[in-house]
């Protein structure tokens, strides 16, 4: 797994974002975003938070709870996640049986293809 700082340098050249523009982007000194991409200074939640509305990520990406660097990003998939969760536990427990099936159908058909 990448650490924070190698994540956050790669979104950053991704994106074609110098060390000083996201520092003045987030209002940090721009010696600060070295120090995080080495991995020797940890930034708050809410500098995280920052850093990943301008490097148009997450902050599950940053912080390594996920792969995607887009995950979550589309607003009709997360509002249907919210919905999702606020089911009661059986209904929930019934429609995750049924996308499980669904996930495991399309990735045994994309294996044999």
């Amino acid at each position: 797994m990448q650490s924070f700082g190698k994540k956050l340098r790669e979104q950053r050249e991704v994106k074609k974002i110098s060390q000083n523009k996201l520092a003045k982007l987030i209002e940090a000194h721009h010696s600060a975003i070295g120090k995080y991409e080495r991995d020797e200074v940890r930034p708050s939640i809410d500098v995280v938070v920052k850093i990943a509305d301008v490097l148009d990520t997450t902050v599950g990406y940053l912080l390594g709870e996920t792969n995607d660097a887009d995950a979550f990003q589309d607003p009709i998939m997360l509002k249907r996640l919210n919905d999702i969760n606020e089911l009661p536990q059986k209904e929930r427990d019934a429609l995750l049986l049924t996308i499980d099936a669904f996930l495991r159908d399309f990735k045994t058909k994309k294996a044999y293809a």
